[in-house]
């Protein structure tokens, strides 16, 4: 009888449910974040500063109605029938309508939404953080060339007591025959063998990279050794996969064990028996990853010289590597199966480098230009090499011609006075302009300065380079005064410094960093909500799983993939390229102006027929129900289903639409509208009791039944039949955010009947449509002439006052000059190597140079400012065009950085800048 033993064996569960990673994905897709957009909540403030204004109405028809003599019942009915029309009771379906059409819109483009309340978001869009590989890239990596090393044999070395150094060979793309590789082709084997692959069905699957590869050497590939059966019997033993290569019918490798890829290991390995061997101990072990992490796990001696600069030349003309390296080991089967990989992932012997091609996609250019062109930054946030991502963004158009682009890495080992690693700046190449668009909205215009950088002493390059710094303060160009005139790229590890050891270089960074290279996931939605800190709207464009955390932190994300990266974001486009962010935003941007623009309209025709019935009250009269159901059903109800309707325009704008419902520019609209169709009210009611045929309104005693139709009540309906009209003529903006009023053929239609159909209710209107809608018969033609002539006057002064005062004037002289003046209140200085003293707008004074500024205190701007000042600038400006503005036109704020503030202080930085300016 066999001995059998049992074990008693206990296991640990670290994380369950949601707290596990795929558990916070799915609770986040269940219950997402809210929006936090201003809108939202200033339309509920709206929404109670109408509703004060109905309870003046309430107090005044209480008062009216009792000085009236009128009944307890007619007291309360009417008082709360005012209620009911000062707040429009459709007014949250009419605010939707916008956002139905946007998104019916998209879906017909091909991009779909699962999140529609995002679409407004997608208006006040400012950044937008795209992955590389991919998206803006191919999917699929070509491969290039390969470059072997040759090196002595690391056993071999030990044994003579000598080392000879390692170079690298000439490149090469076959990969067929092993003769021409080093070490009797192991370059070739360890791609052969190190990958993920598996057959099903016959056909050979895996990562398309790994596919890629293994079909270039042309080896075969078998596994799964009998039936099923068998294999269930057998779990036990290990089932290695065969690699037999073509140039050799003899040979064969067997993979025994497999180390996934891991983003955060950054490579993949596997360990390969040769049965041909005599040892069955004998194995090899593949490694392939990172050229900066299989650096790290090398012998040195296995290593060029002049590996660094090799990777550097190649990622810096777009290529993306792949480093690989070999290990002799001396186990067997059983502990080969068991090993930790950490205990073989060491003292590795270089082979060589894979180059790998990954082309911008044909879009990629064209879209990035147009975003540019919006005013709209563009940054890249990508798991590759530094140097390989600076290249594609300059390729691209993130990097732009205009300015200047340096790279910010961390010296290892090396720490300042405070104990905190050391950073260093390194000069680098702009874009060509014979490749990006230098439009005028992204070049900066510039004055003489000079720029001089020593490469041994604070990290620049060798060159001395004269370039020209903006003034940011006395250019007439809003877009030059809040605009950075460098870019920086960085790598994960030194931003992880940063955040650790300099957090309060953290938010400048953000601000002027527009590639992120080396990023892990949690880094890439690290850095999306950092920017949403700093009042930007944040949208990620992405398509890999390592994106999903960023695609929903994003205030709108928009995923290029059907897979996890679908679920995570609110957007996902069938179309594999760009071409859908400016499509989102632009519909973002229409649909947000459509909402403004359908709730000033339900607004003002709530506050019209305000207007109309406070006129009535003072007689003890009210609409007819005709007259009610005329104007809310056949023209309220109409319009405002047709409002959304307006495509959304072609083009992008320079600006963002306003997304503040209760800025000055939109309350004066409003309050605007009011007085002008309230004074045309008033005209025509008191004109109307002037008249010699003017017959009086009757109000009803006591329980009399109450006959609603008056002259006063008749001649007040039409001319607010055209007051209706013409506000939705008025808020149905057209350029530069959605199409003109003739692209909504439904609406001119509407427009034309309704409009003609009044005339013929007003002028000659039939006895039976008269009985119909309660009105009273005015005998006298040349006052209703009078009333459609006034109402066309009531027509050009609101077109006039909402054209030349709000959108000229308000939203366009009178925002950019407040911005401006707030920006100037904080730049009170010309960034210079001088000191230059000059007065501010704001009558502060200052003498001081931009590293002085920078550094002093906390890094505060200790200011004598007004209270009045205080407020516009933080009302004016977003925090970071405040940042963007004190950083200067020079990066030294990274290599000076100020001393380490007490945890208080760090954890207050925000509530400090607020309070500062």
């Amino acid at each position: 009888m066999n001995d059998i033993r049992i074990y008693r064996l206990g296991a640990i569960v670290l994380r369950t449910a949601y707290s596990t990673l795929k558990g916070q994905l799915v609770r986040s897709i269940m219950y997402p974040k809210p929006v936090d957009f201003r809108f939202t909540k200033d339309l509920f403030k709206f929404i109670l500063f109408l509703a004060c204004i109905s309870g003046l109405g309430f107090v005044y028809t209480i008062a009216v109605m009792i000085m009236r003599a009128n009944t307890l019942r007619r007291i309360i009915v009417r008082s709360l029938d005012i209620i009911t029309i000062t707040v429009p009771p459709a007014l949250p379906a009419a605010m939707s309508v916008g956002i139905i059409n946007a998104h019916i819109r998209l879906k017909k483009k091909q991009i779909f939404c699962i999140s529609p309340s995002t679409i407004n978001t997608c208006g006040a869009i400012n950044v937008v953080c795209f992955d590389k590989t991919g998206t803006l890239t191919e999917d699929g990596l070509d491969f290039h060339k390969v470059r072997p090393v040759k090196s002595t044999n690391i056993a071999k070395s030990k044994e003579k007591g000598k080392t000879e150094s390692a170079e690298f060979l000439e490149e090469t793309t076959d990969l067929t025959s092993r003769k021409d590789f080093p070490f009797d082709g192991e370059l070739v084997k360890a791609i052969a063998t190190c990958h993920s692959l598996t057959r099903i069905n016959g056909v050979l699957l895996g990562d398309p990279l790994d596919l890629i590869l293994f079909q270039k050497t042309e080896w075969t590939m078998e596994e799964g050794i009998g039936d099923i059966e068998e294999e269930t019997q057998r779990f036990d033993n290990v089932q290695p996969s065969i690699i037999k290569p073509t140039d050799d019918n003899t040979a064969e490798y067997s993979v025994i064990r497999q180390f996934t890829f891991s983003s955060s290991l950054q490579r993949m390995s596997v360990i390969v028996f040769d049965p041909k061997k005599d040892r069955p101990d004998n194995m090899v072990l593949y490694s392939k990853g990172s050229p900066e992490m299989i650096l790290s796990l090398c012998d040195p001696s296995t290593v060029p010289e002049d590996y660094l600069t090799r990777v550097n030349a190649y990622a810096q003309h777009g290529f993306r590597l792949i480093a690989v390296a070999r290990r002799s080991l001396d186990m067997n089967f059983n502990k080969a199966s068991k090993v930790k990989r950490g205990a073989v992932e060491c003292d590795l012997q270089m082979l060589g480098l894979i180059v790998m091609e990954n082309r911008v996609k044909p879009v990629t250019l064209p879209v990035i230009n147009q975003l540019n062109r919006a005013n709209i930054r563009t940054v890249m946030v990508t798991g590759d090499n530094l140097l390989t991502g600076l290249s594609v963004a300059r390729e691209c158009g993130i990097i732009r011609p205009s300015k200047r682009a340096f790279l910010v890495e961390h010296i290892p080992g090396e720490v300042d006075e405070y104990g905190r690693t050391k950073l260093l700046i390194k000069q680098s190449v702009s874009s060509s302009d014979d490749v990006i668009e230098d439009d005028a909205s992204v070049s900066i215009s510039m004055c003489s300065s000079t720029w001089k950088g020593s490469s041994e002493n604070d990290g620049f390059s060798p060159t001395n380079t004269e370039v020209e710094i903006p003034n940011p303060v006395t250019s007439e160009n809003l877009s030059h005064l809040i605009a950075s005139s460098y870019h920086l790229a960085i790598s994960g590890p030194t931003f992880a410094v940063i955040v650790h050891e300099y957090p309060e270089l953290v938010d400048k960074l953000c601000c002027v960093c527009d590639v992120f290279a080396r990023m892990a996931p949690d880094q890439k939605q690290l850095l999306v909500e950092q920017l949403q800190q700093i009042d930007y709207t944040v949208a990620m464009c992405g398509d890999g799983a390592n994106d999903c955390a960023a695609l929903k932190a994003a205030h709108a994300g928009i995923s290029l993939s059907d897979a996890e990266a679908s679920i995570a974001a609110p957007f996902t486009s069938k179309v594999p390229d760009i071409r859908c962010v400016p499509t989102v935003i632009s519909e973002g941007r229409a649909a947000l102006v459509t909402s403004f623009g359908i709730f000033k309209y339900m607004a003002g025709y709530s506050l019209t027929q305000f207007v109309t019935v406070m006129h009535l009250y003072w007689i003890s009269n009210i609409l007819t129900d005709g007259q009610f159901m005329f104007i809310d059903v056949f023209l309220i109800t109409a319009f405002a289903l047709l409002l959304g309707n307006t495509p959304a325009s072609h083009r992008l704008a320079h600006t963002s639409p306003p997304t503040r419902l209760l800025s000055i520019a939109s309350m004066t609209s409003v309050i605007g509208q009011l007085i002008i169709i309230g004074v045309t009210q008033s005209i025509v009611f008191f004109s109307t009791s002037k008249q010699s045929w003017f017959i009086p309104y009757k109000p009803p005693v006591d329980d009399e039944v109450e006959d609603k139709r008056s002259m006063q009540g008749t001649a007040l309906f039409s001319v607010s039949m055209f007051q209706y009209i013409t506000l939705a003529l008025v808020y149905s903006k057209g350029p530069p955010y959605r199409g003109n009023l003739w692209s909504n053929k439904p609406l001119c239609v509407l427009t034309t009947f309704t409009t003609l159909f009044c005339l013929y209710i007003v002028l000659w209107p039939a006895d039976e449509l008269r009985t119909l809608l309660g009105n009273v018969e005015i005998p006298d033609m040349r006052f209703r002439i009078f009333i459609v002539a006034l109402a066309a006057v009531n027509a050009g002064f609101s077109y006039a006052f909402e054209t030349f005062f709000v959108d000229y004037f308000l939203l366009g002289y009178w925002e950019r000059y407040k911005k401006k003046r707030s920006i100037e209140a904080i730049v009170d200085y010309i960034p210079s190597n001088d000191h230059i003293r000059r007065e501010s707008t704001n009558g502060i004074t200052s003498s001081r140079t931009e590293t002085t500024l920078l550094s002093n205190e906390n890094q505060q701007l200790h200011m004598t400012t007004t209270k009045t000042a205080k407020t516009e600038t933080q009302q004016s400006s977003s925090l970071f065009e405040r940042i963007i503005s004190r950083i200067g036109a020079e990066p030294t704020w990274i290599m000076s950085p100020p001393p380490p503030q007490s945890s208080r202080e760090s954890s207050d930085g925000l509530e400090s800048l607020d309070r500062t300016f």
